[in-house]
């Protein structure tokens, strides 16, 4: 069983509006902070989403997506890279594939990009007005996009919330877009139109389900279930995914007060069942990526060897 790579988000401005612990988007000094804490406590990808700005309304394209603020990707990207070495994965699935690929001049290691529908409704606390996001990504975007990140050397991390997307993936993959192993998230709980729910049911029908020579990670938006399915997802062979994101909760139900208590956690519980936690160095080996040029960063190493 490969080593678990443990992925960490950060940004729960969406997902967990008014979640205390969170700094504003575009903060980026300190949002980059939690990144490097995360880091340093075992997390090998970093998932993120720059600085970005909700749209009110359905544009007239029907889509109601975020906008994204290109020096304040290239800022957040430019201070985690200086600090440590780790997978940089942009975020924002639904984002418009223009600017999808006007990113990928940054030069990140991966991209996700939503193999399926993108339809999610944020209020997990009434007092705040729900944040949503709908959008439709047709088999000639996903193809576009696909084509674009090979040219840019940027490998596709293909966002997975039913089993849609993985009949996308066969499909795209078919002509030639996407590099053995395929890199997928599967997304349990994640309240809107694409819900699956967050049990043990759904994880093993989307593992069941998986095309071959895929790799799998999981992102549970549950807390009081992420837990016992990350558990379950590394039991199974799986990698996972923890940050405010997805849930800023402890498994005893307490706020943290960082991203890198969630990683903490995570790590305990898979030195718990028997899975080493990978370096970014041994993370790339897995996922399928080169090499990071000149080697890891020395603090990154010395974070590794101690998580």
């Amino acid at each position: 069983m490969d080593k678990v790579v443990i992925t960490v988000t950060v940004d729960c401005s969406m997902s967990y509006p008014g979640f205390k612990g969170m700094p504003r988007i575009d903060d980026v000094p300190a949002v980059a902070a939690e990144y490097v804490r995360a880091i340093d406590s075992g997390a090998s990808l970093v998932h993120h989403h720059g600085v970005h700005y909700l749209e009110d309304s359905i544009q007239e394209d029907g889509r109601q997506l975020s906008r994204t603020d290109f020096d304040g990707w290239a800022d957040l990207t430019d201070r985690i890279r200086a600090e440590r070495d780790s997978i940089i994965q942009f975020g924002i699935a639904s984002a418009r594939l223009e600017e999808k690929v006007a990113l990928m001049k940054l030069r990140p290691d991966m991209m996700s990009y939503a193999f399926n529908v993108h339809d999610e409704y944020f209020r997990p606390d009434p007092a705040y007005p729900a944040n949503e996001q709908y959008a439709i990504h047709t088999r000639p975007e996903l193809e576009a996009f696909c084509k674009a990140a090979k040219e840019h050397g940027v490998k596709p991390e293909v966002e997975s919330f039913y089993t849609g997307a993985f009949w996308n993936l066969e499909f795209i993959r078919d002509q030639g877009l996407l590099d053995d192993p395929v890199w997928t998230t599967l997304f349990l709980g994640w309240p809107g139109g694409a819900w699956t729910p967050p049990t043990e049911d759904s994880l093993l029908y989307l593992v069941r389900h998986l095309p071959p020579r895929v790799n799998w990670n999981v992102s549970v938006m549950n807390p009081k279930m992420q837990w016992r399915l990350l558990a379950m997802a590394m039991s199974l062979g799986g990698h996972v995914r923890v940050g405010w994101e997805d849930n800023p909760y402890l498994p005893d139900g307490s706020p943290s007060r960082s991203n890198a208590e969630l990683v903490d956690e995570i790590v305990k519980i898979a030195h718990l069942m028997g899975r080493e936690v990978a370096s970014p160095e041994e993370a790339r080996k897995i996922i399928g990526l080169p090499a990071a040029p000149g080697g890891a960063r020395p603090e990154a190493a010395a974070a590794g060897q101690s998580a």
